[in-house]
């Protein structure tokens, strides 16, 4: 193979977010050749959790989702732009929440959840135009796709409701609903569901950690599980065609990157299967 098929590029941006009165990193992956072929747009793939995307090096777990290895490795995806937007760490639950966490076992003086409104407006309404104004990127929702995993899956699958018009693709990851169940089921019934859009949902059979059992009673396995199969019948019964959903539940599989590395070139294959 040509070695210079490896050459890829990644970039940084700080970007102000305004309602926090902070900038956040956003990184920007080239595919190869970007610079040579001038006149050629790609699709553009949104990323949460930028930290742990591209190297294990910086990754919280220490394992990231090894973007880069994925695109080397798999020839035959689309090039595409991949754009990696940081959590707020601390404040990471906060951010990808849209509504209040109230059902927990924390203590009532305890607050959490609720900016994911600011959070999602942010990401279309300061990094999106700002990635669709410095680069050569096919803007459309059909080549504009989203992925998350757990608290980023939560994040990913809100704005693929609400911001429907601009987002055609969905990988949602290990999707922690559970921590906003009542919140997100009266959400997604309420809104009109996009059916073209494209959805690629996974799961595994031993997801949790001990930092859940601080949000949460019951088996916490079974949560995740549960989860993405109600996830998936609420899109089908709001008339996503069931050929544009892939559902995948992994045997085994834990709730960590070195999961959801392994799986993305099926998602990203799923996600681009109508990109032109």
């Amino acid at each position: 193979m040509n070695q210079s098929y490896f050459y890829l590029k990644l970039e940084t941006h700080q970007l102000n977010m305004s309602y926090k009165n902070e900038k956040r990193r956003v990184r920007v992956l080239l595919p190869k050749n970007y610079d040579k072929d001038e006149a050629k747009n790609y699709p553009v793939v949104y990323m949460h959790d930028g930290q742990n995307v591209f190297y294990s090096s910086e990754a919280y777990s220490g394992y990231s989702w090894k973007v880069i290895s994925a695109i080397k490795l798999n020839p035959d995806l689309p090039k595409m732009i991949v754009v990696g937007i940081d959590n707020a760490e601390q404040d990471r639950i906060n951010e990808y929440t849209p509504w209040k966490i109230t059902e927990s076992p924390l203590p009532e003086e305890i607050e959490l959840g609720g900016r994911g409104v600011e959070f999602a407006k942010f990401v279309m309404t300061v990094v999106k135009p700002f990635i669709d104004k410095h680069y050569r990127t096919k803007s459309d929702k059909y080549h504009t796709a989203m992925i998350g995993s757990s608290l980023g899956g939560n994040i990913s699958a809100f704005m693929g409701i609400e911001y429907k018009n601009q987002i055609g693709g969905l990988g949602i990851f290990s999707l922690a609903n559970w921590i906003t169940n009542k919140a997100f089921d009266s959400y997604i019934v309420s809104e009109e569901l996009d059916p073209e859009q494209r959805v690629y949902i996974q799961v595994g059979t031993q997801e949790g950690d001990d930092a859940d059992r601080q949000l949460m009673y019951g088996n916490m396995k079974q949560a995740y599980i549960n989860c993405s199969l109600k996830y998936y019948k609420q899109l089908i019964k709001g008339s996503v065609p069931i050929d544009s959903i892939l559902l995948n539940i992994f045997a085994d599989e834990e709730h960590d990157e070195k999961a959801w590395a392994k799986h993305l070139p099926e998602c990203l294959r799923f996600l681009s299967e109508k990109w032109s």
